[in-house]
């Protein structure tokens, strides 16, 4: 769900509850609009990543593509700016980079708030809640029970809506919750369900946040679940550690349809590998029952030696798109970090999604690792954008090359190509006196690739908001790939193909939209620069 343990639970919530109802009748424009008015912030908008109008969001839910049109539901609250009164807010996009902010789908009540889940569509109307000829979309999610008879106030459960109409409308199941623990529990959420095709069966995982522990069912019509086992390795731990919105996916190892694996993805917060919130995966199989992670670093080992979605300090409770066929696996997460996520300096919203991308498992260094690219879909919009290219570029060393190119949103990818350099990269949303910028740089020597927004704007909003995030990259043959994709506050880099990934925000003053290219302790090379920058 992306709370913390520490978060209060509101019981008394009629007052906000009155205050989104009065907020909702307003057009969304009127909630939109006002990058003229005070305290509003339109410099920091993203223009690829999907946010609200208004108001808090964060965890993505239950994202699915049906009829030509991909879904996006989110965690929101309607009322404020910070977490709480937690709503399925919904979003609709025919490409992942335009989307459509439609009205809230689960909304919360007095005795009843909607945390993280998934949604499937019931095509062979397995649950009985539609017809062969309109299937209906299950809506698997949390609810957290205030005032209710059953079960002590802040129990969480997994209950069902569904629509019957694309989408476009849901109803509560009669019967919710349809799962839960006995004795009751406050950290059994996320309820992530999937077709298992060996089986013949609909697999569930959820969490217990607090135990980290991820809990598997299984079901044959979607309303009746049974335990099939716990998922609960050693390694990586701290206390107070949370562990939440489990992702279970099949890949072909190498694109080795003969050499299928299975990878558990599950966001921890806090204690992530760049501090506060992050992705951490495991690599193993899947019998239809347990899940068995391959091998795990040995007891005590650091962060570094275990897998991790992203390096960076903003991506969190990533989850995965359903019904999008037999292509790569599609991901999205929340770009945020609870350490500072009620901090962050935007209005009249607070929160917003990174890029969606496709996941492969290849070997990396002689290992399964994860590896990912924005989705085709994006690629296929960037193809279609004013592209800038650029001839070979050697820099020497303490010199730097500003590229002609300008703007706030960019799509950036180079190769580094050592020379006599010790380090290299590449500034980003750079001013014009190039005093202040996002630094990626790397490391021929170390082997390490960092990401530097110490000087990239606004840092001082929190004392946690992390300045520099590094990772191990190898650099066969001396040579290191960079995509970038560049928002209005946020860099997302991709290197070596998306071998690693990092992903930050950043909040820039104004003009600052220069990018420039550095060496230092001699020279390199820098090739295949290619600059889009897209009419948004």
């Amino acid at each position: 769900m992306g709370s913390t343990a520490g978060r209060c639970i509101v019981h008394a919530r009629w007052g906000r509850i009155l205050a989104a109802c009065l907020l909702s009748l307003l057009p969304m424009a009127a909630r939109a609009q006002g990058g003229a008015q005070d305290g509003q912030t339109p410099q920091w908008r993203p223009a690829l990543h999907f946010s609200p109008a208004a108001h808090w969001m964060n965890d993505p839910n239950g994202p699915f593509l049906l009829d030509g049109t991909y879904h996006l539901f989110y965690q929101y609250n309607q009322a404020g700016m910070v977490w709480g009164h937690t709503s399925w807010g919904h979003a609709t996009s025919p490409d992942l980079v335009h989307w459509h902010e439609d009205a809230i789908a689960i909304p919360a009540t007095p005795n009843e708030d909607i945390f993280s889940g998934s949604v499937i569509y019931d095509r062979q109307n397995r649950s009985g809640l539609g017809s062969a000829s309109a299937p209906p979309l299950l809506a698997f999610h949390t609810s957290v029970f205030y005032n209710n008879p059953a079960h002590p106030d802040g129990t969480q459960a997994q209950s069902l809506s569904y629509s019957l109409d694309r989408g476009a409308s849901w109803r509560p199941y009669d019967h919710n919750p349809i799962l839960t623990l006995h004795p009751d529990s406050r950290q059994f959420r996320d309820p992530s369900v999937f077709w298992y095709p060996d089986g013949k069966c609909w697999i569930m995982a959820t969490v217990v946040g607090d135990a980290q522990v991820v809990k598997l069912y299984r079901s044959t019509d979607l309303l009746h679940w049974s335990f099939l086992s716990d998922f609960q390795p050693s390694g990586y731990r701290k206390p107070g550690m949370l562990w939440e919105m489990p992702v279970l996916v099949s890949l072909p190892l190498d694109g080795n349809a003969h050499d299928k694996r299975w990878v558990m993805i599950v966001s921890v917060n806090p204690w992530s590998i760049a501090g506060g919130s992050g992705v951490q995966y495991f690599v193993g199989r899947f019998d239809g029952v347990t899940f068995t992670p391959d091998s795990l670093p040995p007891a005590g080992s650091d962060p570094a030696a275990y897998d991790w979605l992203d390096h960076g300090a903003d991506h969190y409770a990533t989850t995965r798109f359903a019904n999008t066929g037999s292509g790569a696996p599609l991901l999205i997460g929340w770009m945020n970090n609870w350490d500072y996520a009620d901090a962050v300096p935007t209005a009249p919203w607070r929160g917003q999604m990174t890029l969606p991308v496709a996941l492969a498992l290849k070997t990396v260094e002689g290992r399964p690792a994860l590896v990912q690219a924005p989705a085709p879909s994006y690629e296929d919009w960037v193809r279609r954008q004013g592209v800038a290219t650029y001839r070979d570029r050697v820099v020497g060393g303490g010199q730097s090359w500003r590229a002609p190119v300008r703007g706030d949103v960019m799509d950036i990818r180079l190769t580094l190509r050592r020379g006599a350099a010790a380090r290299a990269g590449i500034v980003v949303r750079q001013t014009p006196d190039g005093r202040t910028g996002t630094v990626i740089s790397y490391d021929f020597a170390k082997g390490n690739l960092t990401l530097d927004r110490g000087h990239s704007g606004n840092v001082g909003f929190s004392p946690k908001f992390s300045l520099v995030h590094i990772a191990h990259l190898a650099a066969p043959g001396g040579v290191v790939s960079l995509h970038l994709v560049v928002d209005r506050s946020s860099v997302e880099l991709f290197a070596n193909g998306g071998v690693l990934r990092m992903t930050d925000l950043i909040f820039p003053s104004a003009g600052s939209d220069r990018v420039s290219l550095f060496s230092d302790g001699g020279s390199t090379r820098f090739s295949a620069i290619r600059v889009a920058t897209p009419a948004r």
